[in-house]
């Protein structure tokens, strides 16, 4: 009797069986991947929290045209920013298992096109600045040098999840300023947890990239960190529900909102216990469980304003 095989999970970020192959042309698909319309949980990472902090602005449930704006600006900001990283990184990602497929990389798509397509996507994006008041609009401009150098961080700094964190939820801070045309401390402290939210749980995410990462010279948190992962992550996480408890105790945000809170905090202690450093598999599960911590978010900020 032949001893069992072991199975090793590919890590692959790309799926060639989804709805991009089944429904879009040929043509599209490259373009589609490359600002990552198949795997929307990054767009919903980004929406999440700003959604919460639309809710928190107006007290309530927002202007149904403020969330249109605001979701299509999550989804278009999303887009260019993979766009640049995959463009910086077209000569690394065919090194790493999880990006290998990624069309600039695999020559899915030349790079000229990428380009173009590039310049479309902020081209639309620009569109959406004539709906948000002014301050809005400068705060849009000032985040696009934070978007450019994101991919360059990991190249000179073990802390790019941070200039990623002020990324992905800049909109946070848009949502007060075009709601109520300033942006409050207690806005601020909201914004500042979600950056260590996301500092926290994209370790977890570069965790899976470590082995690649450490071969080709680059670097992440998870290489900073280390063998103490969890207590990192840990330290990180528990600063984000201080932040965000605090910051919605300013708010004058009702109890509902505190228990919420106090939801989010377990999940993300689940998270913890679940994390292992050596299941890069688990730990793109992980990652992606941070979706929930989004959707709670959102609900505990809608509860407070209601109870």
């Amino acid at each position: 009797m032949s001893a069992p095989q072991s199975h090793t999970p590919d890590l692959s970020d790309i799926v060639f069986t989804d709805w991009v192959e089944r429904w879009l042309p040929r043509a599209w698909r490259p373009y589609a991947r490359l600002c990552r319309l198949d795997r929307p949980i990054g767009t919903w990472l980004t929406l999440l929290p700003c959604i919460a902090a639309l809710i928190q602005a107006a007290g309530g449930l927002p202007d149904l045209r403020r969330l249109i704006i605001f979701s299509l600006g999550a989804l278009l900001m999303r887009g260019i920013g993979c766009t640049v990283n995959d463009m910086c990184d077209r000569d690394i990602d065919k090194h790493v298992e999880r990006t290998r497929f990624r069309p600039l990389t695999s020559g899915q798509l030349s790079m000229r096109n990428a380009v173009w397509f590039l310049l479309g996507q902020l081209l639309v994006c620009a569109s959406l600045l004539f709906f948000i008041n002014e301050m809005s609009r400068w705060l849009a401009v000032a985040v696009l040098p934070f978007v450019f150098i994101y991919p360059l961080c990991k190249r000179v700094t073990y802390w790019p999840q941070i200039v990623l964190g002020i990324c992905f939820n800049w909109g946070m801070l848009m949502a007060w300023s075009d709601t109520q045309n300033t942006v409050p401390l207690a806005a601020i402290a909201m914004w500042l947890g979600a950056v260590l939210w996301q500092v926290g749980y994209d370790s977890i995410y570069a965790y899976v990239d470590v082995r690649d990462d450490l071969q080709l010279g680059l670097r992440s948190t998870a290489m900073r960190f280390g063998g103490r992962g969890k207590q990192w992550i840990g330290g990180f996480y528990v600063a984000t529900i201080a932040l965000w408890a605090w910051g919605g105790y300013a708010m004058g945000l009702g109890w509902a909102y505190h228990v919420g809170i106090a939801v989010v905090a377990t999940h993300l202690a689940w998270q913890l216990v679940t994390f292992d450093l050596k299941r890069p598999d688990r730990n793109f599960m992980l990652f992606r469980a941070n979706l929930w911590t989004g959707a709670l978010l959102v609900a505990a900020a809608l509860a407070g304003t209601l109870f």
